[in-house]
């Protein structure tokens, strides 16, 4: 009985953090024209911007599902906008390495790097929280997951999308799922030890 409702708790933290993922991956796209009319901003600061609704959603999964004091709650917050801006940068830099390649193959290629770097600058910073779980094979499913979805990319380039993006939903709810469950199994006994 007691496992029933934990796994009916588990499944429903999971679909409210998929939830909150599709929620800010939808308002992501839509805060370029907003940023844009402030003026006096440096580049990278406005791309760490954008991030700002992914970021209050990893604070508030950080602070949830962790035993991590509120400061690191928010440092959490700040990790998260870095990972965008170093996302962003390598997603650029491939694209461009790439540039005699054909224009899928270029998108997907920097997608797949950006994807994989977001996700491990997250693992990486979240990991060094007081709470956070420090055994590297946990964040394996993370980075995966970041990595493969990041390759939506070269779907919204194809269909030229501007304002709105299947990449941020599809990307920031199945990291932030992936965190939840992180998060959650970092709390169990004896989970330090465990990969």
């Amino acid at each position: 009985m007691t496992q029933a409702i934990a796994s009916a708790d588990t499944s429903r933290n999971l679909l409210m953090a998929a939830g909150g993922g599709v929620i800010s991956g939808v308002l992501t796209p839509l805060l370029p024209t907003l940023i844009d009319q402030i003026v006096g901003l440096p580049g990278q600061f406005r791309i760490s911007l954008i991030a700002v609704p992914f970021a209050v959603l990893v604070f508030v999964l950080v602070r949830r599902f962790s035993v991590n004091p509120l400061w690191a709650a928010m440092l959490s917050s700040v990790i998260t906008m870095i990972a965008f801006v170093c996302a962003v940068n390598a997603a650029i830099f491939i694209e461009a390495q790439t540039a005699g390649a054909a224009t899928p193959m270029r998108y997907l290629l920097a997608g797949l790097t950006g994807g994989l770097v977001g996700a491990a600058v997250m693992a990486l910073g979240i990991a060094m929280l007081p709470a956070g779980p420090r055994v590297a094979a946990a964040w394996w499913s993370m980075l995966t997951t970041g990595a493969v979805a990041g390759t939506l990319l070269a779907l919204d380039n194809a269909l030229g999308l501007d304002r709105t993006s299947f990449l941020y939903p599809v990307w920031q709810a199945a990291v932030s799922v992936r965190l939840v469950t992180i998060l959650v199994r970092s709390r169990r006994p004896g989970a330090a030890a465990a990969p």
